[in-house]
């Protein structure tokens, strides 16, 4: 598996589009949120999956030499890289139309804004301010 198989992929789901996201391609699902499903990273040896982490984890362990979770708070939360060396098509297929999937299915639990629209402001929050017995001034 390339980087560039790994895109061919990626844009083999439906309606998705390739942008640029802190300096490296990202794939998004369609429609106004534009959710990232995948990511090549900057070395082009590896990607990202965005999975869910019961997801996440049938990968590493089905395959613990191709999938590993990312660094830190995303790969608890399920973001997984995937090692294009080491992944084989089929794998990698299955995975890739999950992270897509879970996109789409997160997209369209949102209601959707008219275009144009903006979003309501939230009231001011009322404050308070409490006298106590330093606040007399001489």
């Amino acid at each position: 598996m390339t980087s560039d198989e790994f895109r061919r992929m990626a844009l083999g789901m439906a309606d998705a589009v390739e942008r640029e996201h802190m300096g490296h391609p990202d794939f998004r699902a369609p429609g106004p949120s534009g959710r990232i499903f995948a990511t090549i990273h900057h070395s082009h040896e590896t990607g990202g999956l965005m999975l869910t982490p019961d997801q996440q984890g049938r990968f590493l362990s089905a395959d613990p030499d191709a999938f590993t979770p990312a660094p830190g708070a995303w790969g608890r939360g399920g973001a997984t890289t995937v090692r294009f060396a080491s992944v084989d098509e089929e794998t990698l297929g299955e995975a890739m139309t999950l992270a897509w999937q879970n996109v789409i299915n997160k997209a369209a639990g949102r209601p959707a804004r008219k275009p144009g629209k903006k979003r309501a402001k939230k009231p001011a929050r009322k404050t308070t301010i409490r006298k106590t017995k330093r606040s007399k001034r001489i």
